[in-house]
């Protein structure tokens, strides 16, 4: 049974202490008596310093502080462990799709981060607090439909103000199918990210206004998570194709690849455009793949070289089929490059295993050691898993290596004369500092 609040503050030693404890003033605390109610952003505090469970917390009186919709409120972003962040909603309407709450921390290319297949089963909480103000294009699209399940946004969207916008980011998300919810506190947010791991959430955003909170908090709560979680197959193409476009720029746009001097097979795990778009302008005639695809269909293509494509989920799961396909491609002696999922899975084919991260690195600002030279590299990045390596056999070598946490950025195998990375080189959006490895994939293709 729910305890009362005079007895949760009892528990937590009195006044004095349960301010201390989760870092309030002993007057919130008074407040907190008189109102009857522990707001749910300090819950995990006084779950740890109790030993109560979240049931313990979660009855009537309990919730009736963050439940209560402020006025003018027409969503909410609903947290697994009970907490509610009110907002304005925008784009699609939503009664609330589970999914791993994220963050990423790049001031540019949100239309770019959105359609990233990357983001599926996620609802991307953006730092920067300007989202939408620069419009939203047909051009900078990374898939034809967003994966992700939502995002958060600080700042409420204001009009478009850019030569390239076609349409504003709330039209955009909508037509999309994006639900979206403005007026959170987003650094808040991301504290929360950052202290506890990435939780389970949902935006809901009705169309007729009705919010049933507990309910929404239960179907957060239930929600398995990512490990374990097996995305590349919904995001995947489900037939081979040819990809032919090339990078764009300001006077001509995308241009086409009609002399290439290469052929490789890209498989798709949730294949980003521009990173087709590079192998193109670098000179390769690009034949993309499904992700379930098998080395006899791979190998069938005679390609120069074989890439394996970013991706969402949990690398282990993917890795029960993809392995097979990709140790059938090292044993025929192809030339192979990965990138983010790409590179867990060529990790797990070489005998390494995988494991998820507390945060994850999301954002367009990350800094990673290239170990041989010791330069460092400004990446984009998206991926919650990475590469344990300690788990990394002899004749894998490690290349990279983040500057943040000091997790695994790429290994390399030249034996079987393949690399990978964890980061994006194809800088969409985010900087061009690690472009060079297109041309080092093209240069093993040449040798």
């Amino acid at each position: 049974m729910p305890k009362t609040t005079d007895e949760i503050i009892d528990l937590l030693g009195g006044a004095d202490a349960a301010a201390r404890l989760t870092q309030v003033s002993t007057e919130a605390v008074r407040k907190w008596r008189s109102a009857g109610a522990i707001p749910a952003r300090h819950w995990p505090a006084v779950i740890a310093a109790t030993g109560l469970s979240l049931a313990d917390l979660s009855g009537d009186i309990a919730m009736e502080s963050e439940t209560t919709k402020p006025e003018g409120a027409t969503a909410a972003l609903v947290l697994g462990d009970g907490r509610v962040f009110w907002g304005r909603g925008f784009g699609a309407h939503s009664t609330g799709e589970p999914a791993e709450l994220c963050f990423s921390t790049g001031m540019t290319g949100y239309q770019e981060t959105l359609t990233d297949p990357s983001f599926a089963g996620q609802i991307i909480t953006f730092t920067f607090p300007h989202i939408g103000n620069v419009g939203a294009n047909p051009e900078d699209i990374e898939a034809n439909t967003s994966f992700a399940r939502g995002l958060v946004i600080n700042r409420d969207i204001t009009r478009p103000s850019n030569w390239r916008a076609a349409e504003g980011l709330a039209a955009w998300c909508r037509r999309m199918g994006l639900p979206g919810i403005a007026g959170v506190d987003t650094r808040a947010l991301t504290r929360t990210i950052r202290d506890d791991g990435p939780p389970n959430a949902l935006i809901a955003y009705p169309e007729d206004g009705r919010f049933d909170i507990p309910a929404l908090v239960e179907r957060a709560r239930a929600w398995p998570g990512l490990e374990g979680m097996d995305l590349a197959r919904e995001v995947s193409c489900t037939q081979s194709y040819e990809w032919t476009e090339t990078l764009w720029d300001r006077a001509h746009g995308f241009g086409r690849q009609n002399a290439p001097k290469f052929t490789v097979v890209a498989v798709d795990y949730g294949a980003k455009r521009n990173i087709l778009r590079n192998l193109a302008s670098a000179g390769c005639r690009v034949i993309v793949v499904p992700a379930t695809a098998s080395a006899e269909d791979i190998l069938r293509h005679q390609p120069d070289g074989v890439f394996l494509s970013n991706g969402p989920g949990d690398p282990a799961a993917t890795a029960e089929y993809a392995v097979p396909a990709i140790r059938g491609v090292l044993d025929a002696g192809k030339p192979l490059f990965g990138i983010c999922l790409g590179h867990q899975l060529l990790a797990h084919t070489l005998g390494a295993k995988t494991y998820k991260l507390a945060r994850g690195h999301r954002g367009a600002n990350q800094p990673v050691q290239e170990l041989a030279t010791g330069k460092v590299e400004i990446t984009s990045q998206n991926h919650g898993f990475a590469v344990d390596e300690a788990s990394l056999p002899d004749g894998v070598t490690v290349t990279h290596r983040s500057l943040f946490d000091g997790s695994n950025e790429g290994i390399a195998c030249p034996a079987k004369n393949c690399l990978s990375v964890q980061y994006h080189p194809e800088a969409s959006p985010g900087p061009s500092d690690a472009n060079h490895l297109f041309r080092r994939f093209v240069a093993m293709m040449e040798g």
